[in-house]
């Protein structure tokens, strides 16, 4: 009789396996629903005014205006954006640390560096693209050329005196004039700068002949007339710049590039955060005064899943590894 009280008393087994079920469930909706409860580091391992700067800004604000919470942008560059990179690599696990990437850091940089502190691929979680951005060829207003193929044919005339710049040895601006010496048989010498604000400034200021910069990075000094666009490197012409032709259009066919930019975290962040933010900026991709602030910098809203994010970068390893190894480019 005893016995048949106490289990009387006790629930069957599967009722509190249910209850413990249910707690899980209940536990991890509410984590997922309190995401984000306190504020949130973008990091962007670049100098301040480039592309991934403006696009973190842009795109932090939002975010931050629809989560309620901070979105702190913090400028971490250093070893084209390798330091930044690690950082995030090696930070928690848990959404709060984020990073702003592009296919330069993320999918050249482990063809040009003999080694990395962190694996471009497996050490993150594809969360967000947030816009793809073309490039220009930009040029000093005193260089006489007014095309590109007045560029090429200057540049031929006089071997070795035009000088471009760059972020860094290894960055996309260097492979993009690596590229262009290639295809056309001439000799553009390479300047590296610690950034690309500093190419910007030399560019402007005489002491290099031009640059590829991102098209946000130099929207403005088009506009002010302190430097001129010979091209846009996307498959089409810019709307900012309808008047600038594509290399392509220019006399340069297979230059068609519009590198994705988008937003990674370490390896490990609970799925239902990943796909919590991405759906935030799914949202934020959509809002006028981002689309309006996009416009005026060049860029165009892009917006994929967390897997297709995946397979982009996955096949982008790939292809810049064979344009790395053609060029001839190698960092320590």
């Amino acid at each position: 009789m005893a016995a048949a009280n106490i289990a009387g008393t006790m629930p069957p087994r599967r009722h509190t396996l249910a209850a413990l079920v249910a707690i899980v469930f209940a536990t991890g909706a509410f984590a997922q629903g309190a995401f984000p409860s306190k504020p949130v580091r973008l990091i962007v391992p670049q100098t301040p005014g480039g592309a991934s700067d403006a696009l973190a800004r842009i795109v932090g604000q939002k975010l931050s205006e629809r989560w309620g919470q901070p979105v702190i942008v913090e400028n971490k560059p250093g070893a084209g954006g390798n330091l930044g990179t690690e950082f995030v690599a090696k930070a928690p696990a848990d959404g709060y640390t984020l990073l702003m990437s592009y296919v330069g850091t993320q999918a050249i940089n482990g063809s040009l560096y003999k080694s990395l502190g962190y694996e471009p691929y497996k050490d993150f979680a594809t969360v967000a693209t947030v816009a793809t951005v073309p490039f220009a060829l930009v040029v000093n207003q005193a260089f006489p050329p007014k095309t590109v193929g007045e560029m090429v044919a200057y540049a031929r005339a006089h071997p070795g005196t035009v000088n471009f710049g760059s972020a860094g040895n290894g960055s996309l601006n260097q492979l993009l004039g690596e590229m262009v010496n290639m295809s056309q048989g001439i000799k553009l010498v390479h300047v590296p700068y610690k950034g690309a604000a500093g190419a910007l400034t030399d560019t402007i200021g005489g002491q290099i002949q031009m640059t590829f910069s991102s098209l946000p990075s130099v929207a403005g000094h088009i506009r002010g007339d302190k430097l001129r666009a010979l091209a846009v490197t996307g498959a089409h012409r810019s709307a900012t710049f309808p008047n600038v032709p594509t290399l392509a259009e220019a006399g340069l066919p297979g230059f068609e590039l519009s590198p994705w930019f988008g937003l990674l975290a370490p390896a490990g962040t609970p799925e239902a955060v990943v796909r919590k933010i991405n759906g935030d900026v799914a949202e934020v991709l959509k809002d006028k005064d981002l689309l309006e602030k996009y416009g005026g910098v060049g860029a165009d809203p892009y917006a994929t899943s967390p897997e297709q994010f995946g397979r982009i970068l996955q096949d982008d390893i790939r292809k810049w590894a064979q344009v790395v190894k053609a060029s001839g480019a190698k960092l320590d």
